[in-house]
């Protein structure tokens, strides 16, 4: 079962002996859910990406689909659970999701054709269509009894990340603006009244076009929180605008999605922050937007 080159270099690069076993798991573990589920699978999708295999299926019924067997962690551990909440609204579907052992899921998800990523088209048509999207997966209402967890929760983990990189002095950023930031990360979640279902991680590569819609987004990772936080990602994929205008662009965000531009901005500065910790690009960026 071939692995994509991606997969294995992120496992390479983390080089944790629980990820090592998960990779040398992971052809039994696609077969096994193959089997189960009657899927004839194709080659997988290349280069891959960092946390899961993924690959388009057959199914018993005839149905092109595709299957996902990933990586369990944190920021993913609800993808299925999400997009049954949006049903297909703005997103792909969801057919089946498994967890297969402690540390693998099996997702079976639509399959998107002709597939195209949003990241060929136009830097502002992607703006355009990122904020349709956005709005649309914020306004679904969310049933009681649901699995998410806050956005709140999460940035205090990042923010504890970032606080443990700098006891052990790989931390790069001013002290000082680092602690602004991280600051912003434990605070900025609590003070808003609006709470929406959102996608987190949601930027050109994870919009695919389709047929059933013009557009669909794939590879959520569902948190309760402030819809502020939700744009920033897109714009950290954005990066000649990003760092040659990123006020201008954060504006520009803002007004599509008639957001407070002060509160993207803060957003922005606490995830460069937190991004900082392995890049000086972002730690730049973050002295830049600072508020």
């Amino acid at each position: 079962m071939p692995i994509p080159p991606r997969l294995a270099e992120a496992v390479a690069e983390d080089d944790l002996p629980s990820r090592w076993q998960w990779l040398s798991a992971l052809p039994g573990r696609i077969e096994e859910i193959a089997a189960d589920w009657g899927l004839r699978l194709g080659e997988p999708y290349l280069p891959g990406g960092q946390c899961a295999w993924v690959a388009p299926v057959r199914a018993a019924d005839g149905e092109d689909l595709v299957l996902k067997v990933a990586w369990r962690h944190r920021e993913a551990e609800h993808e299925a659970a999400g997009l049954r909440h949006w049903d297909g609204d703005g997103a792909i579907r969801c057919h089946a999701a498994r967890d297969l052992d402690d540390a693998t899921t099996a997702l079976l998800l639509e399959r998107c054709r002709p597939g195209r990523p949003l990241a060929a088209v136009p830097p502002t048509q992607q703006d355009e269509i990122i904020a349709e999207l956005l709005q649309r997966l914020w306004a679904r209402p969310r049933r009681t009894g649901h699995p998410f967890d806050t956005l709140e929760s999460l940035c205090n983990e990042w923010a504890d990340t970032v606080e443990t990189a700098y006891a052990s002095n790989t931390h790069r950023l001013d002290p000082g603006l680092a602690r602004a930031g991280l600051d912003i990360l434990r605070t900025l979640p609590a003070s808003t009244s609006t709470h929406v279902l959102l996608c987190t991680d949601l930027h050109a590569e994870n919009v695919l076009s389709a047929e059933r819609e013009p557009w669909l987004v794939i590879d959520p990772k569902p948190f309760i929180g402030d819809p502020a936080f939700d744009v920033v990602q897109h714009m950290l994929n954005c990066d000649d605008r990003l760092h040659t205008d990123p006020v201008g662009l954060l504006a520009r965000m803002a007004g599509l999605l008639d957001l407070e531009p002060q509160r993207v901005r803060l957003w922005l500065f606490a995830r460069c922050v937190q991004e900082s910790a392995g890049s000086l690009t972002a730690g730049e960026l973050a002295r830049r937007v600072a508020p």
